[in-house]
Parts: structure tokens; C-alpha cells; sequence
């Protein structure tokens, strides 16, 4: 007996979208971990990667912002989603400001942005990819 199951599959877009997510959250992961680093070594290499990584993770949360604007104007979107990835966006937005501060002055308040821009993009992944699930609602 064969048994076919109707599964949804995500489209180009929603893909597209995941990965966007999943890179920025990299690496603001990795832009935490170069806090970290200059934190117990105090070697400015440290925070100028910190600096480059936040620039690539913006760019990434800037894609993956208009991505869900898009699919918001087209309709089935959740509107905590959005304010999650704009929260994250803005968050990570004074977290580069912070970084473009001399290297010496940037502790330890870089380390505290960084934590949470961390948390908040893992919030914003965790309910992007809950949507690609089969038979997601959204």
C-alpha cells in the first residue's frame, strides 16, 4: 500500500529568506565570540574583526528586513517576525556605532550589545525557520 502525503514545500523566496537569516545570525555569533576574544586579550585585531563582522551581519539583517516587508505587503506574514528582525536590525545598528568608537573604549558595553543582538537574531531565525516546516502556517 502506497500512501501519498501533500507537503508544502517552501518556495525560492522563503529559502532565500532562511539563509539570509541563518548568515546574519552567524555572524553576529561570530562578531560575539571576537568580543569575547578582545575582551580577555585587549588585542585591537580582535575588535576590528568584531567591526567587519557586524558590517557583513547588517547587511544580511538588512536583506533578510526587506525580504519580510515584501512577503508582509503580499500578506500571510506574522507581524512579530518583523518587529523581531527590526529590533535585531536597530540593535545591531548601535552595537556597529559602538564599535566605530576607539578600540580601547569600547568595553564593555560591545561585549553587552553583542549578547544581545545575539539573542534577538536567534529569536528572529528560530521563527523564520519555524515558518519552512511542512504545513507551516504563515
Amino acid at each position: 500500500m502506497v500512501s501519498i502525503v501533500d507537503r508544502v514545500r517552501p518556495g525560492g523566496a522563503r529559502l532565500f529568506h532562511a539563509a539570509v537569516l541563518a548568515g546574519g545570525l552567524t555572524l553576529f555569533l561570530g562578531a560575539l565570540l571576537t568580543d569575547y576574544a578582545y575582551w580577555n586579550t585587549y588585542l585591537i585585531q580582535w575588535s576590528d574583526f568584531a567591526s567587519w563582522l557586524l558590517v557583513g551581519a547588517m547587511v544580511l539583517t538588512s536583506v533578510a528586513v526587506i525580504c519580510e516587508i515584501l512577503a508582509l505587503v503580499r500578506g500571510g506574514r506574522s507581524i512579530v517576525h518583523i518587529v523581531v528582525l527590526v529590533a535585531t536590525w536597530l540593535v545591531g545598528f548601535f552595537d556597529a556605532l559602538y564599535h566605530a568608537r576607539d578600540a580601547w573604549a569600547i568595553m564593555p558595553m560591545a561585549l553587552v550589545f553583542s549578547v544581545i543582538v545575539v539573542v534577538l537574531a536567534f529569536v528572529a531565525t528560530w521563527i523564520g525557520f519555524a515558518s519552512l516546516r511542512a504545513g507551516g502556517a504563515r
